[in-house]
């Protein structure tokens, strides 16, 4: 028997997943992992590649000996291909020797001042390079590798090479330093046009051009896993390294979402809200989208995200509801399980309660109000975890119907359908907000954690098991259920949304003022240049 492995590498946790050739989930190794704020730099996120590497590899590890417990013929040997995929737009920086130098996670915001620098020294360069890449500034690699270049310039004058997380990951399991169109094409130093690095971007602002690796589509082997990584992990010396991707683009994959015209609302700690394009289209002039390489050759993907909708409902859950998860404990389920039963019996609207956490995408001028729930009333039977908690789910749901629609508008795309996939997916309520606020039918994979399947995909692919993400996808995709809109509700829906949209510009004016704090802003808006 053969069997593959993905290694995902998150915002809030890396994850060792086992899968036989069938697709079938075996075994799962998982922990949590922080990012580090630099001392005396704000809104650092540092990538500490030291402890990450020792928390990946008790994670294969780990994995490996479920397995065992599981099958008991099964043998580490037998797994045949390992790939990885990772949070985009997290980076690693290496020396001549390959040794890391400098690493920092997704939404790492520190280099404000250098987008400011470069918008200022080059005016319209983002826009230019936007229609290129598809990615603004907010959190592409330029203005970071600028802040290394004017901060740390003894280590800036070190780096030899980049590369994206998952890139990392299969670097040190094979020793190969390389990257794939879907996560490289983050770092907005790419042609979506090309599916390659676009070094005259860095040229052009003074930045290095000569530390781009090899560009490898998703399912081709880069190397094998060496005796150093195998003394490390577990893994076998001679298992093939393939390279892996981006988790939202490997995820649409694990989710069949693989032809033009299809798309997906990925729920996790992020949301993402894709569809797949021709990657011959121009992105649209008001950067209002972002537009990403798929995993496969000729489609991008339009991408509206939606900051933190996960981490706001574990927030609620740790905050709020100590009981339910005592009863949830007692009762052998998932605390979200309990308070989506208390909201279920909570009319559509939530009484009224809006609440303000993600605004839709703005990619070219990104940041959030102030974090807060509006119109609440102090009579408990109708304010309460309930109906708080039903309001979150609606709001996501909302956020995520504008960057549809959003996309929509721009691509001309359009389908009656989204899948839907992620832990929010879990749930009977939500899905069916979903529906009934997009005014789509559902479809939930029985793989909720499509990632970690469309990265043993294309381990497959790179082990000769599998011919192509097409083909796969048809053998290994199934559907659990499929959710049907409530049409009535999703006008009472249409007006609740448009409100909303008023009462979020309103909170932004608050933020503008400078009389609330932003949830999160993107480098460089509403920055001031403070230095040469």
């Amino acid at each position: 028997m053969q069997y593959l492995m993905t290694i995902d590498a998150g915002t809030g946790s890396v994850r060792a997943v086992i899968f036989d050739i069938g697709g079938r989930q075996i075994s799962v190794g998982q922990q949590e992992w922080e990012h580090l704020v630099e001392e005396g730099v704000v809104n650092s996120m540092s990538f500490d590649f030291d402890q990450n590497w020792k928390i990946t590899t008790k994670c294969i590890r780990e994995a490996i000996s479920k397995a065992s417990t599981l099958i008991s013929t099964f043998k580490p040997s037998q797994i045949v291909a390992v790939t990885a995929s990772s949070m985009r737009e997290g980076i690693v920086l290496y020396d001549k020797d390959g040794k890391e130098l400098w690493g920092v996670a997704n939404v790492d915001a520190r280099a404000s001042v250098e987008v400011v620098e470069l918008k200022e020294e080059f005016p319209a360069i983002e826009e230019e390079f936007y229609a290129q890449s598809g990615q603004t500034f907010a959190l592409g690699a330029l203005p970071r590798l600028l802040w290394v270049k004017n901060n740390r310039p003894s280590l800036y004058q070190k780096i030899s090479k980049i590369s994206m997380i998952s890139d990392w990951v299969l670097a040190k399991l094979s020793g190969v330093i390389a990257s794939d169109p879907s996560n490289g094409g983050t770092t907005g130093i790419f042609s979506l046009k090309d599916r390659d690095w676009v070094s005259s971007q860095a040229t052009k602002v003074g930045i290095k051009d000569d530390i781009f690796p090899p560009i490898y589509e998703s399912g081709e082997a880069i190397g094998e896993v060496t005796s150093q990584a195998s003394d490390e992990c577990g893994l076998s010396r001679g298992c093939k390294v393939v390279m892996g991707g981006g988790d939202v683009q490997l995820g649409s994959a694990g989710l069949g979402v693989v032809h033009l015209g299809e798309s997906a609302i990925l729920g996790g700690s992020f949301w993402q809200q894709i569809v797949n394009i021709p990657s011959s289209t121009t992105p649209p002039k008001d950067m209002r989208l972002r537009i990403n390489p798929h995993v496969i050759d000729g489609i991008s993907q339009a991408e509206g995200i939606s900051f933190f909708s996960g981490l706001i409902m574990r927030w609620f859950r740790d905050a709020f509801c100590d009981m339910e998860k005592l009863q949830a404990s007692q009762r052998g389920i998932d605390a979200y399980e309990i308070l989506e039963e208390m909201a279920a019996s909570v009319p559509l609207g939530s009484h009224g309660i809006v609440p303000i956490f993600s605004d839709a995408m703005k990619y070219g001028k990104w940041y959030h109000a102030s974090p807060s729930f509006l119109n609440l009333s102090i009579d408990p039977n109708i304010c309460n975890k309930a109906s708080m908690f039903r309001s979150l789910e609606e709001n996501a749901a909302i956020v995520s119907a504008i960057n549809l629609e959003n996309i929509s508008s721009f691509s001309g795309i359009d389908s009656d359908t989204v899948t839907f996939a992620g832990g929010a997916s879990n749930g009977k309520l939500w899905p069916q907000i979903v529906a009934d606020v997009t005014g789509k039918e559902v479809h939930i994979p029985v793989v909720k954690e499509a990632t970690a399947l469309g990265g043993a995909m294309v381990a497959g692919i790179g082990a000769g098991i599998y011919s192509s993400i097409d083909e796969v996808a048809k053998e290994l995709v199934e559907w659990s259920r499929a959710v049907t809109p409530n049409m009535s509700n999703h006008a009472r829906y249409q007006e609740q949304k448009e409100k909303w949209q008023e009462i979020y510009a309103e909170q932004l004016k608050l933020v503008d003022r400078g009389l609330l704090e932003s949830m999160w802003r993107a480098p460089g808006v509403g920055c001031r240049k403070t230095h040469k």
